[in-house]
């Protein structure tokens, strides 16, 4: 039985045969994408995994660790075979910028004016430790952080600032425990407009993990021993000044700090805000 064949498109009008030309398509380089190169003077039959890639060459390793950089020209890759281009894989569209609070930064943002409202820290260092880590978030919500060198008198302090719905004041704490003067006197001065938190620890430094710092545990200061003095005495890191660069200036986000200071500030910032 004779059979008929189909020729159509097969020749052009001028008897040449037609060339089909197959699509060669585009492969994402993605890291562990095995691929081979033609055996051809540029890589004489290279077969390797994707180490590395951008916009101008791709980097390959053979299952003996060696590796080859070949250019990313068209069609230059076979993929199980294929022809192929490799391409730079897309990337995931970028997430939020976070803050070092860890909340998402406000970009093109001017400071806001200030606030009647206050955050009042007990000194310098924690007023260094609140803006490192939430500078970002106050200038946003407009408020400013103070230090009152020290708790004595607060209640006179408080009486002066005369709190009120406009002008609420925040007030972080060291070593909010039971039975503390601290306690007492955070107990003394709280009301509608006015609120106090603080965190367990001696000092503001001890809230930041020790590992940040390089150490396995803050040490123990004999109670009647300043407390800076004792640990740097302890660890040997000179005067108390010497520690506060090394504490302060390590600390870089949140995520640095121990859980109830953090929680301590972000209730504070959340009260004045309100």
């Amino acid at each position: 039985m004779t059979r008929s064949h189909d020729y159509r498109g097969v020749f052009g009008s001028d008897g040449s045969r037609t060339v089909v030309r197959r699509a060669v398509p585009d492969v994402p380089a993605e890291p562990g994408l095995v691929v081979e190169t033609p055996d051809t003077g540029m890589g004489a039959g290279f077969c390797g995994a994707v180490v590395s890639v951008n916009v101008r060459e791709v980097t390959l390793e053979d299952r003996h660790g060696r590796r080859r950089v070949f250019p990313l020209q068209p069609a230059a890759f076979l993929v199980e075979g294929v022809t192929s281009t490799l391409v730079v894989p897309r990337r995931a569209p970028a997430g939020p910028v976070r803050s070092a609070s860890g909340s998402v930064a406000v970009t093109n943002h001017r400071a806001r004016t200030a606030r009647a409202a206050r955050i009042w820290v007990e000194g310098i260092h924690d007023a260094a430790l609140v803006e490192t880590v939430w500078g970002h978030d106050l200038r946003v919500e407009g408020v400013v952080v103070e230090p009152m060198h020290g708790m004595d008198d607060l209640a006179a302090a408080v009486a002066d600032f005369a709190p009120g719905p406009q002008r609420r004041l925040g007030i972080l704490v060291d070593h909010l425990v039971t039975g503390s003067k601290e306690t007492r006197a955070a107990h003394a001065v709280a009301g509608p407009h006015v609120l106090v938190t603080g965190h367990p620890y001696v000092d503001v430094w001890e809230a930041v993990k020790p590992s940040v710092v390089g150490i396995r545990a803050w040490p123990r200061v004999p109670r009647g021993t300043d407390w800076k003095t004792g640990v740097c005495d302890a660890l040997r890191w000179g005067e108390p000044a010497d520690g506060a660069r090394r504490v302060l200036g390590s600390v870089r986000s949140f995520r640095d700090l121990e859980t109830p200071l953090i929680g301590a500030v972000e209730q504070l910032i959340d009260f004045v805000t309100t």
